[in-house]
């Protein structure tokens, strides 16, 4: 095989172009066999092969940089760069599922969040005429789904402003992101796509005239002195020539040679140039391109023949909050929805079919997403906007200065919150919490089970007045938690014995740790230590009730599924600090740094955030209240 002899990028250098397309079919028949062991991004990557080859043909990687946006497309780019072992993708102690600076010196950026690559190649591209490395080249490639974020344009319009900083971004365009790219974007882009007669026009052309006896060759010079003007008119490509930037294409993704013929003449070029690239996601495998979702962007564990999953998944949390959204629709015509170029991933594509003109897909814009939320609920109709916990990060500013400033009735749905596991440090959700604390107004609510998801969400999309967040874990949804009381807007979830006049413990339980929180109680309780067990519910506001209770106990521990800096605990802390309570509080979470891709479960265990490790602790806690110093606590979570 051809694909064991590469080793690094420069080993293709020696190969033909026939062993070149022989290679991409190898990379492909790899793929397929090694992701449906495994799970991870298919589609992107058997998009990019011949693509990626040309790329490390070209480029002198490490050399010069090679920048993937987003990064769910450089499997190939690893496969070229020496790493073949694909055995243990996405898990503990193997491969990353993108690019990542420990594996990989030919690693730059490793942040998995969209359209952020421009800037970074922008900035490279000016450290290199700074320190003056005339040798090195800087090569960006963003797709067009990517295209449709706001940093994106940032960057392109300080990329032009230096016509003579050289930087090739190469346009990796198959008309998705994870589904179809929408927009004026992307009908520009649809325009290139199919207007790309232009060189077979004027090859055209240039066979006629020259067989014309006289006027023939001149007519044709003349033709081809006018080639702006004429390719502008079949091929509109000035929104990007009028910004300054080359434009070379639209080129066919998958020609090997043709690629590196127009990267060539990009890299000579003494300023920015794009290269637009025509590629299919999904190339090469039936399943993932008759799958019209999104082409398999992301698989789990499936059969490589079929592409059919090995196992049948359980109800999610996402497809809980997908079936109450659209019973919801058909109770309140006022409700639409929101997503960010995820219309599937975040489940709303349910609410889609069934009411179709009340659905924006805003392309990866979670800024423009949240303002124009805000628009809508000033407009009089009550948007949900469902994303992921972590891409709510970006938008932060607009949550805070729009919506919750203006006092917006906005419903934020924030999916795979808290640690999500084999995806890696970007896309845990262990930020929202935190960075949610500061927005005056705003309430939270961390549902335990699916009921109470239910419950929360009509909950809130009633409130007209305020942002609401309603947030939930990846994956598959647990069993009913039910409550045995009320205290306050709180659910009691254990109650201590009727005997017992102070319980030693209040453990406040967050989202979907619940039963987590119940089998710590029943540590606790073998070890003679009284617990109660309350949901908030809503987390912030702080329950008024809270403070009260806790004041009934001796220690009040929080458990959440958030970083512990500024999460829930400290809310909880600073309540009871603000009501005069003095009690002892241990807050267990997160610990605030970045953590390595592993299951979710191996993730909690290593954080400390299991029932085993909190019970211990919380038992040293009581221990020295009651001036027993024979049981040692471990170590805190930090």
């Amino acid at each position: 095989m051809l694909l064991t002899r590469i080793k690094g990028p420069r080993d293709l250098d020696r190969l033909s172009q026939e062993e070149l397309v022989q290679l991409a079919a190898e990379i492909r028949s790899f793929l397929v066999d090694a992701v449906s062991k495994t799970g991870g991004h298919l589609g992107p990557n058997l998009g990019v092969v011949e693509l990626t080859i040309a790329l490390h043909r070209v480029f002198e990687s490490p050399k010069d940089k090679v920048l993937f946006d987003t990064g769910h497309q450089a499997y190939v780019h690893k496969l070229l760069t020496g790493r073949q072992d694909f055995a243990g993708l996405r898990t503990k102690g193997g491969l990353s599922g993108y690019p990542s600076r420990a594996e990989s010196e030919h690693d730059v950026i490793e942040n998995s969040h969209a359209s952020t690559v421009l800037g970074w190649a922008d900035g490279l591209a000016k450290a290199n005429e700074v320190l003056g490395r005339a040798d090195h080249h800087v090569a960006a490639v963003i797709g067009d789904g990517a295209l449709t974020g706001g940093m994106a344009w940032e960057a392109l319009n300080n990329i032009a402003a230096a016509k003579d900083r050289p930087l090739v971004i190469v346009v990796n365009d198959n008309e998705r992101s994870y589904g179809p790219t929408i927009g004026g974007l992307a009908n520009h882009l649809a325009t290139l796509r199919t207007t790309d007669g232009y060189e077979r026009f004027l090859a055209r052309g240039k066979e006629i005239l020259e067989r014309t006896p006289v006027v023939g060759k001149p007519l044709f010079e003349t033709l081809h002195g006018a080639k702006k003007g004429l390719k502008d008119f079949i091929a509109p490509q000035g929104m990007f020539e009028d910004l300054g930037l080359k434009y070379i294409g639209p080129i066919d993704g998958h020609d090997i040679e043709a690629l590196e013929s127009a990267l060539q003449r990009a890299k000579r070029f003494s300023g920015p140039v794009i290269v637009h690239c025509l590629t299919q996601k999904g190339r090469g495998y039936t399943p993932a391109l008759e799958h019209e979702a999104d082409r398999f962007h992301a698989v789990g564990v499936i059969h490589p023949d079929t592409g059919l999953p090995v196992k049948t998944a359980a109800a999610s949390w996402t497809s809980v909050f997908a079936d109450e959204m659209v019973k919801i629709g058909h109770e309140r015509p006022d409700v639409v929805g929101i997503t960010a170029a995820m219309l599937h991933p975040v489940g709303l594509n349910k609410f889609a079919e069934a009411f179709p003109d009340r659905i924006y897909d805003v392309g990866i814009a979670e800024q423009h997403g949240a303002t124009s939320a805000a628009g809508l609920a000033t407009g009089g109709v009550h948007p949900v906007f469902a994303v992921y916990a972590t891409f709510l990060n970006r938008a932060f500013d607009q949550v805070l200065m729009d919506v919750a400033l203006h006092k917006c009735g906005v419903t934020f749905v924030l999916d795979r919150a808290g640690v999500t596991g084999d995806d890696g440090a970007s896309h845990n959700g262990m930020w929202d919490m935190s960075i949610l604390q500061v927005v005056p107004g705003l309430r939270l609510a961390a549902p335990r089970d699916a009921e109470q998801l239910r419950a929360q969400l009509r909950e809130a999309v009633e409130v007209k007045d305020a942002p609401t967040v309603v947030r939930f874990s990846k994956g598959v949804v647990g069993p009913a938690v039910p409550a045995v009381g009320r205290i306050g807007g709180m659910d009691l979830l254990r109650a201590p014995a009727p005997e017992v006049t102070r319980p030693d413990v209040l453990l406040v339980s967050v989202g979907a740790l619940a039963p987590m929180c119940l089998e710590i109680a029943d540590l606790l309780d073998k070890q003679g230590i009284s617990t109660t067990v309350v949901d908030p519910r809503w987390v912030k506001p702080v329950d008024e009730a809270l403070a009260p209770l806790a004041e009934q106990h001796r220690v009040v521990v929080t458990v959440e599924d958030n970083g512990r800096t500024g999460g829930v605990g400290a809310a909880v802390s600073q309540a009871l600090r603000d009501a005069g309570v003095d009690v002892p509080l241990r807050d267990f979470g997160i610990p605030q740094r970045f953590l390595d891709h592993a299951l979710r479960k191996e993730i909690l265990a290593e954080i400390g955030l299991t029932a085993p490790d909190i019970a211990r602790q919380v038992t040293g806690l009581v221990a020295k209240l009651d001036g027993r110093f024979d049981s040692e606590p471990a170590a805190a979570v930090d």
